[in-house]
Parts: structure tokens; C-alpha cells; sequence
């Protein structure tokens, strides 16, 4: 027996982080008249015009699409205003403009990758990760004209691991976002949810630039290790060695205690041998991506480079 279709929505959404959350809408019996992602865009060396996750994924389930240059375009309004929708729900998409997000019955509900109001912003995942937080999640809210802002529906909470890395974290809550949006659309279809405003401190998780991913080893270990992981697997933390960039994809706190210079270069041996001194202690660097090479390991980077004695990065 086939689900009844529940509600009318239109889906708006770029990276593969929305897939979750796009699918599990079509799983749920909804009906999706039309998916709203951006214009193919270069990409790679040759230049070559690149769908969005969400288009080829849309396109896999043969769902209408739209990809409107400009928010305000007058037809592109139109024909979201034709479908008729009752809901607009939007996961990592562009900032929508009032005649947009005004359209639908219900009202236009986003996906966050943070506890609002901690983190609003383009780079939830990443700065809760730099910032060493133990603990982040996911919230479905309203749109309205001030970003990352509006009443909030429902939340959910999930922890970061020590270890964990901003790629791992994407994973975790693009599933966990998934269910949550599955149940907020489902209260907002029983009645159910009352939206609530966004109450505390608000934090901001702005879009990150190459800039903020280059490594200061005067700074402590603790805040190395969170940066890297926090900038892994894109866009990486990065140093300057020999002349060129260096990536370092993964690391781990080292020995405590000073050492050397903070950037020495230390061959450790065993099971971590290469270290990096900061200005506690020492980086253990597990995964190392030379200028224009692919990721090594710590062991292949050793092997196909010596190091000088008290040879400095940064």
C-alpha cells in the first residue's frame, strides 16, 4: 500500500549535505513538484561546467528542477508561485529574499548545522570544531529577513569526538539533519510544533577563507590539533615548507612539554614519527599533502623527503 502524500514541498538545496534530507522527504511520501539549486558552475582544471550534488541527484529521481540565476527574478517567482506548495524547505542553499520566502502556505523552513542561535552563519561545522565545543547539532527554524535568525522548531544534539574531524561531523549531522527535518515537517503537518524564538548568545561561523587555515605554531597545541581537524578534509590547514605550501590533513597532540623552536621539524620514530613543535608542545602530523601531491602518510612523507637538522616550518 502506497503512503498518502502529506504535504506539497518544494526543495531547495546545493551540497551533498541536503541528500539526506531531500530523500528522506521522498521516503517520507511527500510530494517535491520541484527541486531549487544553483547554475552549473566551472570547476577542475579544464574549466568544465559542474552540477550541484542536489541537481544530479534530482535529476537521478527525475524531480523538476530549477536553477534561477538571480532570487528575484520576476519568472523565476512566478513559477515557484505556480506550484503552489505548502511548504519551502531549504538545506545549505543561497540566502532567500522576502518574495521568495513569503510564497508558500505554511511558510519556508531551513536546516541548520548548529544550535541556534550559537553559529549562525556559513561554517557551522568548522568553527564548532576550531572553537574545541564538546557538543553541536542541528536546527530546523523558520526563514525570515535577518539570517539564521528566525523561530525555531525542533533541535538536535550530537557530541564531537576528540578526534573527530569537520568531514566526519558533516556526515554525522547531514543524517541526523535528515531526521530532524523528517520530524519537523511532520509536526508542522500534525499541528504540533509551536516555532519558538532563538534564545541566548549568539556566536557567528562566518565563511572561512584560505587565510584562516594557516598555522600559527606559536600557538598551543590544543588549538593546532582543533584546527586541523576542523579544516579537514577541505580546506585543510596549511604551513609554508621549503617554499611552498604544505597541508596537513591530519594530525594529533603530541609529547607535552617544550621542545624545540615552535615549527621545528622532530623525527620521532616508531608508530609517530614526525612532530612539529608549537608553543606548549609538540603536533604529531599523521597526514601531510605536499604542494601539487596527493596526501602521505607521515612514513611516505619521510621516505621520499630527508630532514635537515632543526629545519623550521611556518
Amino acid at each position: 500500500m502506497m503512503k498518502a502524500i502529506v504535504m506539497r514541498i518544494v526543495f531547495m538545496g546545493t551540497p551533498d549535505f541536503a541528500l539526506p534530507s531531500l530523500t528522506g522527504l521522498i521516503e517520507a511520501g511527500h510530494d517535491i513538484p520541484a527541486v531549487v539549486t544553483v547554475p552549473d558552475k566551472p570547476a577542475g582544471r579544464g574549466r568544465h561546467l559542474r552540477p550541484s550534488a542536489v541537481k544530479e541527484c534530482a535529476l537521478g529521481l527525475h524531480l523538476a528542477l530549477l536553477q534561477p540565476g538571480e532570487m528575484r527574478d520576476p519568472a523565476f517567482i512566478q513559477e515557484l508561485r505556480g506550484l503552489a506548495a505548502d511548504l519551502f524547505v531549504v538545506v545549505a542553499f543561497r540566502i532567500l529574499p522576502p518574495e521568495v520566502f513569503s510564497l508558500p502556505r505554511i511558510g519556508t523552513v531551513n536546516l541548520h548545522a548548529s544550535l541556534l542561535p550559537r553559529y549562525r552563519g556559513a561554517a557551522p561545522i568548522n568553527w564548532a570544531i576550531i572553537n574545541g565545543e564538546k557538543e553541536t547539532g542541528a536546527t530546523t527554524f523558520f526563514i525570515d529577513e535577518k539570517v539564521d535568525t528566525g523561530s525555531w522548531l525542533l533541535q538536535c544534539r550530537v557530541p564531537i569526538g576528540e578526534e573527530m574531524t569537520a568531514g566526519e561531523l558533516h556526515d554525522l549531522l547531514a543524517e541526523e539533519g535528515g531526521e530532524l527535518l523528517f520530524r519537523t515537517v511532520a509536526g508542522l503537518d500534525a499541528g504540533t510544533l509551536v516555532p519558538k524564538p532563538q534564545e541566548g548568545a549568539a556566536t557567528r561561523a562566518p565563511k572561512l577563507t584560505r587565510e584562516m587555515g594557516l598555522i600559527d605554531w606559536n600557538r598551543p597545541t590544543g588549538a593546532l590539533h582543533n584546527l586541523v581537524r576542523g579544516l579537514s578534509p577541505y580546506p585543510a590547514a596549511w604551513t609554508r615548507w621549503r617554499g611552498r605550501t604544505l597541508k596537513i590533513i591530519k594530525a594529533r597532540p603530541g609529547p607535552a612539554g617544550k621542545h624545540d623552536k615552535p615549527g621545528t621539524l622532530i623525527y620521532a620514530g616508531g608508530k609517530c614519527p614526525l612532530l612539529a613543535a608549537t608553543g606548549d608542545g609538540a603536533l604529531e602530523l599523521v597526514t601531510l599533502q605536499p604542494e601539487g601531491g596527493k596526501a602521505l602518510s607521515a612514513a611516505e612523507f619521510l621516505r621520499g623527503h630527508s630532514l635537515n637538522p632543526g629545519e623550521i616550518i611556518g
